[in-house]
């Protein structure tokens, strides 16, 4: 008996195993590949909500409309990075403006009028902070 037609038919079905067994494992490796991304994207969506949460904590908890200048949320935005209370000139520098008489004075206006909207309080003059 000629086992040879035999053995011939395991070669091919050994070696359509074995290409099945190799695409099988670069499947794996890149379903894996795409979990690390995804496992990484995740953290990334977690660590962004952890710090937009925290200013957020930080706001009143009824904000009432800000008027429609730009500067303001930015102003918001110095006192929630600051520790303590600020100045129009501590202001002015966040926000990027030149240090000029006229500057300091515009932007004196903007924490003067979040505080009549209840939003800042002005704990001695000229020293603005955010509301307890």
């Amino acid at each position: 008996m000629n086992i040879q037609p035999l053995l011939d038919a395991l070669d091919l079905r050994e070696d359509a195993a074995r290409a099945l067994a190799d695409d099988l494992h670069a499947q794996t490796d890149g379903l894996q590949t795409r979990l690390r991304e995804a496992e990484t994207h995740l953290e990334h969506l977690a660590i962004t909500r952890k710090t937009t949460a925290v200013p957020a904590d930080r706001l009143p908890a009824c904000t009432p409309d800000l008027p429609e200048h730009p500067d303001y949320p930015r102003v918001l935005a110095a006192f929630h990075h600051a520790t303590g209370s600020l100045r129009a000139k501590d202001i002015c520098e966040a926000l990027g403006h030149e240090l000029l008489p006229k500057n300091v004075e515009g932007t004196r206006a903007k924490p003067k009028r979040l505080v009549e909207l209840g939003i800042l309080a002005e704990v001695d003059t000229g020293n603005f902070a955010r509301k307890p």
